[in-house]
């Protein structure tokens, strides 16, 4: 956890308080390290993209959520180049299904989230639960682990091609589009967050909010741990609930 704060922080100290909870970012995370090293098997990596698949799907609603939530025009206007992003034709949604189509996935499985996990789907939950329920400026600035983001695209193109050479090129196309995208939305919830978090409490609050965020993402990357490297799925030690487990099985 981040240490709380006691004084009031000037923007470039409460940027660079911001920045530096990156360490707790999911890139950080045992199963992504497998990732980035070219450890994981076709199934881990058949996993985690059908799982994040439900994350990717909430992202939209998530923002719709917050634009629900009646935040200035400008920052709709600009809010709504976040869900066009994602929902739009050839859009990031539409990239992630060429990606599960990419790693030898079925995209009606990808669509029908039968093989996300249930703690998975509870934290994804959790994020858009939380963006419906809490004022515009809250939920807006959860999304400041974009700031981390780029570095983490980046990973995977470098290394998937070497590294997992069975999967289609054109599966990447996801992690091109969201280099230059990320870097765009972090310049205006970042603005955002400089100006408007301006009293030590709500530095405070955005750091927990922040934090909220970071564990969201690392929590769904414990439970691809779980079920994938550790051979655990859900439900794995109660005899006759095989068809509950939710985990993909794979031949290489």
């Amino acid at each position: 956890m981040t240490k709380k704060i006691d004084q009031l922080l000037s923007k470039e100290e409460f940027e660079a308080k911001l920045r530096s909870m990156g360490k707790m970012y999911h890139i950080h995370h045992p199963f992504h390290i497998r990732m980035y090293k070219g450890e994981c098997t076709k199934e881990e990596i058949q996993g985690w993209v059908a799982n994040r698949f439900y994350y990717q799907t909430a992202i939209p609603i998530k923002d719709a959520a917050i634009m629900s939530n009646n935040p200035p025009l400008e920052d709709r206007r600009k809010w709504i180049d976040r869900i066009i992003d994602h929902d739009s034709v050839g859009g990031g949604i539409e990239a992630w299904l060429e990606l599960g189509e990419a790693v030898g996935l079925n995209k009606e499985d990808l669509i029908s989230h039968r093989y996300v996990l249930p703690s998975v789907k509870f934290a994804v939950d959790a994020y858009v639960n939380f963006a419906k329920q809490r004022p515009w400026k809250e939920a807006a600035m959860s999304s400041l682990t974009e700031m981390f983001a780029p570095e983490i695209h980046q990973q995977r193109l470098n290394t998937w091609p070497d590294n997992y050479p069975w999967i289609e090129p054109k599966g990447l196309r996801y992690f091109q589009k969201r280099l230059s995208e990320a870097r765009r939305d972090v310049q205006h919830g970042l603005s955002l967050t400089l100006e408007e978090f301006n009293t030590i409490e709500l530095q405070s609050k955005a750091c927990e909010i922040l934090q909220f965020k970071l564990d969201i993402l690392w929590t769904m990357c414990d439970a691809l741990y779980l079920a994938y490297e550790l051979k655990q799925p859900p439900y794995f030690n109660i005899e006759g609930v095989e068809d509950a487990q939710r985990k993909i099985t794979c031949s290489e």
